[in-house]
């Protein structure tokens, strides 16, 4: 019998391809998911204006010609204050140590603040490629930019320095052509049709934690998280998923149900819609709220979230 073969196979065949782990940091909501979203054409990590969105370290893969690119986006890093704060940095520093290239975006509009000068002091200790990438410099003046590349140039020595806009793709597709190009060469570690390296159980909860984060963002602390405990194929071709919200007290409980439970149900219909848009079946998805006050302390969430468990 014959083997099939698979785009892997014909990239491992193929002396030209190349392949590059990239992994991306930063301060929180200085465009990471939003630039990993826009390199590979689908949505891979979910985006929202509130801070430390991204938890886990979530690869991308990206094709560009012969290359294949693995964007890992990795949490915001922050001066960490909790046990899940600490998980998250370790998360993206590891992300950083295991990269053929590192990417540190700063928000151009932000500049140098405290946090992104602790990232500056410790990338120095990182081996690999160093790229800067200043985004949102559509919202910037060009003197501005200018004295930012200079300024950030005294902490570390950046191979390339790229500007760009996230949101709207200025300037990716040339950032995008250069990782390409510095790839080392080998075979893909991936098939060129697979977008991510995370199940679609995660991608899933992930797309509900973003709805939930949206609806919510005043009214709702970091202190929930969203697992999928059934994905069942129906005969009819649908999914069913189910998931569970956990949250640490009643009244935040009672806050994701809100009125009657229409918040809840609001939040239910937002992510089926766009997880039978990327699925292309009918999604029945059924939400339950649960209070566990000390999710933040068990390994089993950390696992379930593809994180380390830091120990203290």
């Amino acid at each position: 019998m014959t083997k099939t073969e698979t785009p892997a196979d014909r990239g491992a065949a193929n002396a030209q391809t190349s392949c590059a782990v990239v992994a991306l940091i930063g301060a929180p909501n200085a465009g990471k998911s939003t630039l990993i979203n826009q390199m590979t054409g689908v949505k891979i990590s979910i985006v929202t204006h509130k801070v430390q969105t991204t938890r886990t370290r979530i690869r991308g893969i990206a094709m560009e010609g012969e290359s294949q690119l693995i964007l890992v986006d990795t949490p915001g890093i922050f001066a960490p204050k909790r046990r899940l704060d600490r998980a998250m940095v370790n998360a993206a520093w590891a992300g950083a140590h295991d990269a053929d290239m590192t990417l540190l975006l700063i928000d151009a509009a932000k500049g140098i603040d405290a946090e992104v000068r602790a990232i500056l002091e410790r990338m120095r200790d990182l081996a690999g490629k160093k790229l800067l990438i200043l985004n949102k410099v559509d919202l910037v003046k060009k003197d501005a930019l200018l004295s930012l590349i200079e300024d950030v140039s005294r902490y570390s020595d950046f191979e390339e320095i790229f500007m760009i806009s996230a949101l709207t793709g200025d300037g990716v597709a040339e950032l995008k052509q250069h990782l390409a190009k510095a790839a080392p060469q080998g075979p893909w570690l991936y098939p060129e049709d697979q977008i991510s390296d995370a199940p679609m159980r995660h991608l899933a909860a992930e797309i509900t934690r973003e709805k939930l984060t949206l609806r919510l963002h005043q009214e709702l602390p970091y202190a929930s998280t969203v697992e999928t405990t059934v994905w069942k194929k129906l005969r009819r071709g649908g999914i069913r998923i189910e998931q569970t919200v956990y949250v640490m007290r009643d009244t935040q409980k009672k806050i994701v149900l809100g009125k009657q439970g229409q918040t809840i149900k609001n939040i239910s219909m937002e992510a089926r819609k766009e997880l039978s848009d990327i699925l292309g079946v009918r999604v029945d998805l059924f939400l339950f709220v649960k209070v566990r006050s000390k999710w933040g302390d068990d390994p089993e969430r950390y696992q379930e979230m593809g994180l380390d468990f830091p120990e203290n």
